[in-house]
Formats: C-alpha cells, structure tokens, sequence
C-alpha cells in the first residue's frame, strides 16, 4: 500500500509535507503561516515526480515561506497585544448591529451564528441565516459594517457577479476597495 504522506527536506526550503489527496487533480503547492509547506499529490502520481515539480519551485517557495514568516511575525505581536474576545459580547454587538443594518437598508434575514472561525469573516447561507466571525470585533468599525452589508446582501443575491457588486457599492461606496482593504486584517483570523 501506498504511503499517504511524506516529509521531504529540500535544500534552500526545508522540510515539506508530501500528502495523497483524492480530490487533487494536479500537482498543488501551498504555503501556509503555522503549517509551513504543503504539496498535494494525486492519486497516480509519485512522491518522487512531485519532489521533482517542489524541487523547480524552489525560489517561488522560498519567497512564499518569507511571506509567511512576516504574517507569522505579525500575528504573534499582534496576539501579544490582543484581548480575549467573548462569544456572549461579540453576539450581542454584532447582532445589534446587523440588526440595525438591515432595518435601515431593508434586508431581512433568518438567524444569526456568532462562531470562532480561522478562515472567513463571515457567510450567508441560502436559508438567509448569516454566520459572522467573533473576531470581528477586532476590525474597525467601518470593515465591521462592511461584512454586515456584504452578508445582508447575499440574503438578496447569492452570488458575487455584478448585480451583487453594485449592490454593495450603493450602500458602502468603493466596495471592491473595502474588500482589499478587508484582506489586510487577515492576520486577525489565525
């Protein structure tokens, strides 16, 4: 039986994890802050052609691995000087606040989830209940209004195709500029 994962060590890189995935349809190489390299292998091909294709990426590797060192430095200074965030708090804010939102923006929406998540700021689902991370209250409050209203607007449009885009521009102004703006705070999800 094949084995279905692997750590290599590649010179100038380090060690990486070599793993089988069935979904995969392609050789997939990821770097991720805390985890480190990860290189995703399909079923059929070999660790050793995969070593290959990590092996020719070495310099974009490295460059990521840097990156995500600097991320790495920054989350750990920033959880140095961060408070605890209470579930029971962030509810009652965030709700407050969404409420206020949608009342004043003519949305309506089934539930909320506050949850502790590490990869979304928030999500709507097609049963219109909004999920909206705790962290939140991290950001300021403009990029906390800014995932309400883009929430609010997904109970209208499921979707971010243009219809979606416009809407949220009506209510925010630059809305594909708060969405880059939104991706600086990143770091406050890990």
């Amino acid at each position: 039986m094949k084995a279905k994962s692997k750590i290599v060590e590649i010179e100038s890189v380090g060690q990486i994890l070599f793993e089988r995935v069935k979904r995969a349809k392609h050789i997939n190489i990821s770097v991720q802050p805390f985890k480190g390299v990860r290189v995703a292998v399909p079923y059929g091909v070999s660790f050793n052609k995969a070593k290959q294709v990590a092996q020719s990426k070495r310099s974009w590797i490295q460059k990521h691995l840097d990156k995500m060192k600097q991320v790495e430095q920054e989350h750990e200074a920033f959880s140095k000087n961060s408070i605890e965030i209470d579930r029971a708090e962030a509810r009652k804010k965030l709700v407050s606040r969404l409420n206020e939102l949608s009342k004043k923006h003519g949305f309506n929406f089934n539930k909320v989830f506050i949850r502790n998540q590490k990869t979304r700021w928030g999500s709507c689902s097609f049963k219109n209940n909004i999920n909206l991370n705790m962290k939140l209250l991290r950001l300021p409050d403009d990029m906390i209004d800014y995932v309400l209203l883009h929430e609010l607007v997904h109970t209208r449009i499921k979707n971010h195709n243009n219809e979606f885009w416009s809407e949220l521009n009506r209510l925010v102004g630059d809305a594909k500029g708060m969405s880059k703006k939104l991706n600086e705070y990143k770091m406050f999800l890990l």
